[in-house]
């Protein structure tokens, strides 16, 4: 495949491992964008306010995104927290959810209620194993406060160290349970790759779309870049962009899609921390790795049919145990869509402005 000159590309649908949907409003506004972007298969992020810690809660949360797209297969998931039990995750098995997500506390978007002790977890994970679901690893520590004390021998931890500082926990965790499906959420340094490699095949880790683009100067610059894990070093970004084309499926693609309003993006007090790329997920992945063989960071003859399928669709749903029920392809067209410059719909009061607004890229058109 000489991946730079082709114009059109056929692929099965694809299974995004990691998406954002939210609730009301905005959920009315972003969910229908799913398919647009070249996905009909999404794995659903918890934490909405309240977060979703019952299975009550979390088919009820789905009846509700079947509702606006019927058209998608939603894997749910729980948000670990104090009220998590292994009764609860027995019971969760038999309703079909997926998996569990850990925040560690405060790292992230509506992560307050997030873990703080992952030992007290420790019977959680086991009956997970037992019970063959999936952990999903937001893979970094809370900010050392910029008051506290730190001395010579102590690292202070930033956004910037957040994940590699995680590591270690990532680790004892797949040491402690080997059989326990885990997944690194959304890797974001050289760093995390090397972890998930080092662990065995019940270990696998998700890459965004962004994160194949952007460095640190980019979110420093713009609200519309900055989501966590932030974007790192350009040497990082490089290694994502390796792992999309040479993982054999330890890798696969998770976009972390997140819609904040235009307002929390810009004009109050905190950004809030999210890029939103769910209308073009498919397209912003084919265009990073264009630039990628443009800069000599991959080799066009690396990129492959094979790969780029198992990277969208196969690698996850055979992670997650899934068939892709819908059996849906795709056509991407090179250049022919531009990404829009605000996401809103008439009765809608949020707005969201997505990933390279106003830019082009490659179309979808379902077959």
């Amino acid at each position: 495949m000489e991946f730079t000159k082709l114009t059109e590309i056929e692929l099965p649908a694809a299974f995004d491992a990691h998406v954002h949907l939210r609730d009301g409003e905005m959920s009315q506004l972003v969910t229908p964008t799913i398919r647009q972007g070249g996905v009909n298969q999404v794995y659903v992020m918890p934490n909405l306010v309240p977060p979703v810690t019952t299975v009550q809660q979390c088919l009820e949360y789905r009846d509700r995104l079947k509702a606006i797209e019927p058209k998608v297969d939603y894997l749910m998931s729980l948000y670990l927290h104090e009220s998590i039990t292994p009764e609860v995750i027995r019971e969760a098995k038999k309703a079909g959810i997926s998996g569990v997500k850990s925040y560690p506390a405060g790292v992230t978007t509506n992560s307050s209620s997030g873990v703080v002790d992952y030992e007290t977890f420790y019977p959680v994970f086991a009956e997970m194993e037992k019970q063959n679901m999936v952990l999903n690893l937001h893979g970094e520590v809370p900010s050392t406060p910029s008051h506290a004390h730190t001395t010579k021998d102590s690292t202070a931890i930033t956004i910037l160290n957040a994940e590699p500082a995680f590591l270690p926990t990532f680790r004892s965790l797949h040491e402690k349970f080997p059989k326990l499906r885990i997944i690194l959420e959304h890797c974001s340094t050289a760093a995390a790759l090397e972890a998930v490699r080092a662990c065995g095949p019940s270990v696998a880790g998700t890459i965004t779309a962004h994160h194949l683009s952007l460095i640190i100067d980019d979110w420093a610059g713009d609200p519309f870049c900055f989501c966590k894990p932030v974007a790192k070093t350009p040497e990082d970004r490089d290694a994502l962009l390796k792992a999309v084309v040479s993982s054999k499926g330890k890798f696969f693609l998770g976009t972390d899609s997140a819609p904040h309003d235009q307002g929390k993006k810009r004009g109050e007090d905190k950004v809030a921390a999210g890029v939103f790329t769910q209308t073009n997920a498919v397209a912003y992945v084919l265009d990073a790795l264009e630039k990628g063989v443009e800069r000599s960071v991959i080799d066009e003859k690396d990129i492959s049919q094979e790969g780029l399928e198992g990277f969208f669709g196969k690698w996850g749903r055979d992670f997650y145990q899934v068939k892709d029920e819908l059996n849906e392809r795709v056509v991407l067209k090179k250049g022919l869509a531009k990404v829009v410059d605000v996401l809103e719909k008439e009765g809608v009061n949020v707005r969201v402005v997505p990933f390279r607004r106003g830019e082009q890229t490659w179309s979808v058109e379902w077959k």
